[in-house]
Formats: C-alpha cells, sequence, structure tokens
C-alpha cells in the first residue's frame, strides 16, 4: 500500500501530538512531516536557556481533566519517583511514583509541584482567586472590603446582559473587586479595556468561577470527598517536567523522529495550492512545494488564509481572517541575589533560602506596565543554575509587534523592566547579576476587532475536506495546553475515522459548559 502523507504545520504541543499519535497507527498507512518554520520545538510552551537558567514562556501548568493528555503526558516523561532537590533540602513530602524516576539522576521526570498564585496590589498580596478571609479584608481596607461588599451583592441581585468581558467579571464578582483585581490586569495583557472584549474570552478562561464558588470551595474543603468538583484556579497542585515544558516537547520530537516521522525546521509555509475542496501542495519558503494527503494546520489563521491567496477563498472569510488580532508578548528574565520580600517567619509553604513560594504573581500596580512575575525556583528547582544562592524571576509585558515598547532595545527594556521591578519594591537594582529579554510573536489570540465574525472562517475551513486547524493559532482560540493537544488528538481520530469521528469536531473541543481543567478529585 502506497504511504499517505499528512503534512502538520507547527511544532508546538499540538503538531507535535497530531504526528505522536499517527505514528501509533502504522496500519493506515500515513507518514507525518512536520514542517516548523523557526528551530525550535514546543511553540509558546518552549523552554528557553540562558546561562544555565531556564524560562518558561507565559507559564505551563500540566494539569488536565483528560484522561487521554494525561496518559500522553506520562508517556512521554512519567512521575516522580523520589524527591526532587528542593523537597530534600526542605524534607518536604510529595506524593511519589511506585518506580518512578529520580530527579537528581534522571532527567525524564515529571514533578509534583504545589500551586501558588497569587496577586499583587497596593503592595500587598491577595489570594488569587480573591478568598474572604480576614487577611483580605485587612490587605483591602475597610472601605474597600465595604463596597466590595455591596457590589457583589448588587451584581448577585441584578444581572446584565454578558455584551462584553467586563459584564462577565462584574456579573461573578461585583463591580468594584472587578474595578480593583481584574479591569486593569486585562488591559495590560489585551491593550484593551474589558468592556470592549467578547465575553467569551471568560467563558473559556474563568468558566464556572465566581465569588460565591470561592467561598464555597473554602468552606466546604475540610469535609470534600470523593466526587466533589473544584474549579481550575482553586486546584492546589499539578504536574511539571524537570526542565520545564519545553523539555517534554523536546522528547516527544526526539520519540517522532525515533519512530519514522519527519520534521523539518526552517520549513515556512508561504503558500497552499488548492484543488476543488481539497489542498493538494503547500509552498516552503517560497520555492519548495511539496504535496500532502491530508494538511493538520496549527499556524495562525491570518497567516493560514494569506497562504490560500486572496482570490482563491470567499472574500469576507478572507477579510475577517487576516484582521483577527494577536497580543505579543516579552519576558525579561532577571538572575538575583534576593527578592525585597521574603516567605515570612512561619510559613504555611517553606521554601529554600524563604524566598517568595509563588509560581506566579499577577501584578495589579497601575502605574507599573509589568503584568505577571514568575518565581521560576517555584517551578522547579531545576530551572535555576544555584537554587540556594539566587532567585531567578521572570516579568512578563503584552504589547504589540510593532509597539513602542516592543522595538526599545534590549539594554532599554531591561532598564524598564529593572526599574519597574523596584518601583513597586520587589527587587534592589543592586541585587540583579544579569538580564536576558525574550520576544514571542502572535502569543495571544484576541477576543476583538473581527473576532466576533470568526465563524465566517470556520465554516469556510470545514469546507476544505482534507484540512484540520488545530492549537491555539490554529483556531484563534485562548486554549491552555491540554485543549490545544485534544484538539490534535480529535483531528488524528476524525482523519482515521471519518465516519465516527466528524471533521468538525475538531473545533468542538473545549467549548463544553463545564471548565475545562475542573476535575473531579479522586
Amino acid at each position: 500500500m502506497a504511504k499517505k502523507i499528512c503534512l502538520i504545520i507547527g511544532a508546538g504541543p499540538a503538531g507535535l501530538s497530531a504526528a505522536y499519535e499517527l505514528l501509533k497507527h502504522p496500519e493506515s498507512g500515513i507518514h507525518p512531516i512536520i514542517l516548523e518554520a523557526s528551530h525550535e520545538i514546543g511553540g509558546i510552551s518552549k523552554t528557553v536557556e540562558y546561562k544555565g537558567n531556564r524560562i518558561d514562556i507565559g507559564g505551563h501548568r500540566f494539569f488536565t481533566k483528560s484522561p487521554e493528555v494525561n496518559a500522553l503526558w506520562n508517556e512521554i516523561m512519567p512521575q516522580q519517583g523520589a524527591p526532587a532537590k528542593d523537597d530534600i533540602l526542605l524534607n518536604r513530602k510529595v506524593p511519589l511514583q511506585e518506580n518512578g524516576p529520580d530527579p537528581e539522576i534522571e532527567d525524564r521526570v515529571m514533578l509534583t509541584r504545589h500551586r501558588i498564585s497569587r496577586i499583587y496590589y497596593l503592595r500587598r498580596f491577595f489570594d488569587y482567586p480573591v478568598s474572604m478571609k480576614w487577611a483580605t479584608f485587612k490587605n483591602m481596607g475597610f472601605g474597600r472590603t465595604w463596597k466590595a461588599g455591596w457590589g457583589y451583592i448588587g451584581a448577585c441581585i441584578h444581572k446584565r446582559e454578558e455584551k462584553s468581558l467586563a459584564d462577565f467579571y462584574i456579573n461573578r464578582f461585583g463591580k468594584p473587586l472587578y474595578q480593583m483585581f481584574f479591569e486593569g490586569y486585562t488591559e495590560k495583557v489585551w491593550g484593551r479595556n474589558p468592556s470592549l472584549i467578547d465575553p467569551s474570552w471568560g467563558a473559556q478562561r474563568v468558566k464556572g468561577l465566581s465569588l460565591w464558588k470561592t467561598i464555597g470551595n473554602a468552606i466546604a474543603r475540610p469535609f470534600r470527598k470523593n466526587s466533589k468538583k473544584v474549579e481550575t484556579s482553586l486546584i492546589e497542585s499539578f504536574s511539571y517536567p524537570k526542565k520545564g515544558p519545553g523539555q517534554l516537547y523536546e522528547q516527544m520530537a526526539a520519540l517522532i523522529q525515533e519512530k519514522g516521522g519527519e520534521i523539518r525546521f526552517g520549513a515556512e509555509v508561504t503558500g497552499i495550492q488548492l484543488e476543488g475542496n481539497r489542498i493538494r501542495s503547500l509552498t516552503i519558503n517560497g520555492k519548495e512545494e511539496i504535496q500532502g494527503d491530508y494538511i493538520i494546520s496549527s499556524m495562525p489563521l491570518k497567516d493560514l488564509y494569506i497562504a490560500l491567496g486572496k482570490d482563491n477563498v470567499p472574500a469576507h472569510a478572507y477579510e475577517v481572517a487576516t484582521a483577527l488580532p494577536y497580543r505579543d508578548f516579552m519576558t525579561v528574565g532577571l538572575l538575583c541575589k534576593k527578592l525585597l520580600i521574603d516567605n515570612g517567619k512561619k510559613p504555611k509553604y517553606p521554601t529554600v533560602s524563604n524566598i517568595l513560594p509563588d509560581t506566579w504573581i499577577y501584578v495589579q500596580e497601575g502605574h507599573v506596565k509589568l503584568g505577571r512575575l514568575q518565581i521560576f525556583n517555584n517551578w522547579s528547582p531545576y530551572m535555576v543554575a544555584d537554587l540556594e544562592h539566587t532567585v531567578w524571576i521572570g516579568l512578563e509585558y503584552f504589547a504589540n509587534e510593532g509597539d513602542a515598547d516592543w522595538n526599545l532595545s534590549d539594554e532599554e527594556f531591561i532598564a524598564l523592566a529593572k526599574k519597574e521591578i523596584h518601583e513597586i519594591g520587589v527587587v534592589e537594582e543592586e541585587d540583579i547579576l544579569d538580564a536576558v529579554r525574550i520576544k514571542v510573536k502572535k502569543a495571544y489570540p484576541a477576543y476583538f476587532d473581527s473576532y466576533s465574525e470568526i465563524g465566517v472562517v470556520r465554516e469556510h475551513l470545514n469546507t476544505i475536506e482534507n484540512l484540520y486547524c488545530v492549537g491555539r493559532n490554529g483556531q484563534h482560540r485562548y486554549n491552555n495546553m491540554d485543549h490545544s493537544i485534544l484538539t490534535a488528538l480529535t483531528a488524528v481520530k476524525s482523519l482515521l475515522h471519518p465516519e465516527e469521528v466528524a471533521k468538525e469536531s475538531v473545533w468542538d473541543v473545549n467549548t463544553e459548559k463545564e471548565y475545562h481543567e475542573t476535575k473531579k478529585e479522586a
């Protein structure tokens, strides 16, 4: 039987998962070829190494309610069977997998990490999601607490029609809490006020979460038994590859190549040739044409339509797709001797060198551009070259390619980041040992401008019989990793068994009512 070719555009989590899954079905006679425009694996889920210190672009928790995705991750990288370096130093007990690998000896290992994410506002820390306890009221002050309480009661009595993301948040938290903890940060991320953003972003990212459920979870926790559900933002632990998310996808890429799959780097898809309702071939780097029987695409929809060509697709679909907005992303890695804030005298979650225990911190201070702060020591002790004597942090900024911040030189932008982290009282500039800036284009598909008409694009793409769009950018949907992977697995199922799994079902992943990371407790 002659082999059929599946061309997979992009070597991120979705593209790699599609190739890996296809290779489990040699009886299909389908040979996967991954075409990656860059020379890196993992897309936005890559890990960047700088002088022995590793940066996780955007922060990636490995948690899912999907048994399929969980099995895939464990297949690539098994759970730890012995304590990690910081577990040992702190004499900390963590769940261990019987006969699992020892992270002090082996690299191919998943760690179990404790999730702590907080909001930094008024130079104080607030739980994320906001919890109703004395520390919260004390930090907010009487006046803000009074307003927040009445605002929440008002939101319970009078529900807004959800025309925007602002309406979505106000209905769940009340206007004062929305203005304190959501409005400014959301505007930093998207460069737009939440009143101008489609509410479906909230429906995907914080589905099911409300102040009442947050309070209910806190009350019920001591009594929780099997079958109780916990909202995604309340999940307290997650898995994490020893050397960051990119390590898992690099391992997956190696296995794909071992099993006979191909990965071509520096292979940018610049043209797509249609023949009727099928794609006949792709043009690579403007010159090489490669034929394929099936196409699985995780490239941005905007670029996909440019490659298809304005004259070859419906005019309205082309206009909508090529006008879809994106938000670009920058991380400044700072290697520090210490932070100005420590973990306190009797910390609930002890840390090496008593540093802050957070994996990431949402920065709500309105006078700085900084959006979020990561502490890589807490993601994995192996992300830091000198765990016991340095703190390796990531300062996250959101931009538009070509804007003033994006166009600053690395030296100029790093100077801005150092100034801001000092202004909010987290690091003294003289304690910064080294710094690096990393840029990522089209990191976040945005939910405004032509997004409201994306259904037109989806309808057209479904008419192209051998094209499957997967992943975050492939569907212009702000998915987490697990759902990006699920789109790929669904595409492979449809490709192999079209009579059982409709091609259109790839678009139905992460549209269910229940939040995509909600999980029934064991």
